[in-house]
């Protein structure tokens, strides 16, 4: 008997398949200039007690992702190169869904992330996000 795999089975179910459709062309968050680039457009898209954890583990309040998102906006530096693929959806609860995927950044920087979305009136708000850097064997 061989043992079990350590990756998980990741399987979108069917009856989630516009959803995902939707939430893959929001991803990766805050790199989308369709869904606005001001930071009142981030703020529409983030709900007021949206957080995050970065790749280093340390958390950062909706204030401090929205101040930094400014910052980087007023660098305007090269455009990023970015590859998002392996992506999955799962209900949570009512219209809030967890999307997972893995996202490569100008072909060397790997990270597993993961958005908790929530579909409300006034359309798709993020509550939670976190990416986590992949360490290859």
């Amino acid at each position: 008997m061989s043992p079990p795999s350590a990756e998980p089975a990741r399987v979108t179910d069917a009856a989630l398949s516009g959803i995902l459709s939707e939430l893959i062309q929001r991803e990766p968050i805050f790199h989308r200039p369709e869904f606005g680039t001001s930071r009142a457009d981030y703020e529409r898209m983030t709900a007021e007690d949206f957080w995050e954890v970065g790749a280093s583990g340390r958390r950062y309040s909706r204030a401090y992702v929205l101040d930094l998102l400014k910052q980087r906006a007023d660098a305007a530096s090269a455009e990023e190169e970015l590859e998002a693929s392996e992506f999955c959806c799962r209900r949570l609860a009512g219209e809030v869904y967890l999307l997972t995927y893995t996202l490569v950044q100008n072909r060397t920087r790997k990270t597993r992330r993961l958005t908790i979305w929530e579909r409300t009136p006034l359309g798709w708000q993020i509550v939670f996000h976190q990416g986590t850097i992949v360490e290859e064997p």
